[in-house]
């Protein structure tokens, strides 16, 4: 017994901001973000939280599976831009959406966070001690963005997606993590500098900081990596993988990982140029488009990857 993707969701604000706005703000122009990045538009929150996104996509990915949030035993939230240092988001949800019986609590892996939140949830699954959960990628990241850094703002927008995972006899076959925090700092976000009283400094928040060419050599190279690895540990030939569905953070980066497996890119689907980079909902928000939109099929192998903050990576193989 493992543990199934039984339905999905996601949300994104309505607001669009799109290349031409951005022009607005630093000096950039359309031609210049889509070579670079592949993102055309993103969504942006205006009044909305992170919280309030992830509690959206849960309640379709609950709708989606047919249940109901009475059924829950367990609620991982993956966000790197929570609202609040506590109480945590995913305590938030499980009050908005009514899920009583379930314990709830948040994971920080940045980008890599939704696969982070599957292995979890799987091997909470696979012990026994569950038997129904809800994993959400949520991150409202325009809240963590210098909008006068042309080298991260026109990369991120706002979103959520959701998965409810339940104890069935085909789902998850493997999974694998990785991090290495020496390289960290290459992409950081300060969360409160170390000021108080004693030493007469303010506490002050941070932006996101990135090292772009760092995080662009890491990721060809990192996430290829740990999906030939699950493959492998796995025993699963790379030709029966139907779709790659990696972390949405450039369209080079995609190209680049398709291209480095030996893959056609259309069995890696892409939706980048609609959000941008929504951080750790990237991943969920497109399953739940791909799920939607009848691309997935029952028995269908995929491969879920992401890599993000920490640094971290991560790959899901399972059977839809």
């Amino acid at each position: 017994m493992t543990g199934r993707i039984i339905g999905t969701g996601s949300y994104v604000p309505e607001q669009v901001v799109t290349n031409e706005d951005m022009i607005n703000l630093v000096d950039t122009n359309d031609e210049w973000i889509v070579t670079r990045t592949g993102v055309r538009e993103r969504r942006i929150a205006l009044e909305e939280g992170t919280s309030d996104m992830a509690a959206k996509a849960a309640l379709r990915a609950l709708e989606n599976a047919g249940i109901s949030a009475e059924e829950l035993d367990i609620i991982l939230l993956a966000t790197s831009s929570p609202d609040q240092f506590f109480p945590g988001g995913a305590c938030q949800v499980q009050a908005a959406i009514g899920a009583e019986r379930a314990v709830a609590f948040d994971l920080s892996a940045a980008c890599s966070g939704f696969e982070f939140a599957l292995s979890t949830i799987q091997a909470f699954i696979q012990s026994g001690v569950y038997k129904t959960g809800l994993i959400i990628g949520a991150d409202c990241l325009s809240k963590l963005t210098d909008w006068s850094d042309r080298g991260t703002c026109v990369l991120f927008g706002d979103g959520a997606g959701a998965a409810v995972v339940r104890l069935e006899e085909a789902g998850v076959i493997h999974s694998v993590m990785g991090s290495d925090g020496s390289k960290g700092q290459a992409l950081s976000c300060l969360a409160r500098s170390n000021g108080n009283f004693l030493n007469g400094r303010k506490p002050e928040f941070g932006y996101i900081f990135m090292d772009g060419q760092e995080i662009f050599k890491f990721a060809v190279k990192k996430v290829p990596e740990c999906i030939n690895q699950v493959l492998a540990e796995s025993k699963t030939p790379i030709e029966d993988i139907k779709y790659f569905i990696l972390h949405q953070a450039n369209y080079r980066i995609c190209e680049a990982v398709a291209k480095r497996l030996g893959q056609p890119l259309e069995k890696v689907p892409m939706n980048i140029e609609k959000y941008g980079n929504t951080s750790g909902a990237t991943v969920p928000i497109l399953l739940d488009e791909m799920n939607r939109e009848g691309y997935l099929k029952r028995g269908d192998k995929l491969v879920l990857a992401g890599f993000g903050g920490g640094l971290t990576w991560g790959a899901v193989l399972l059977e839809w």
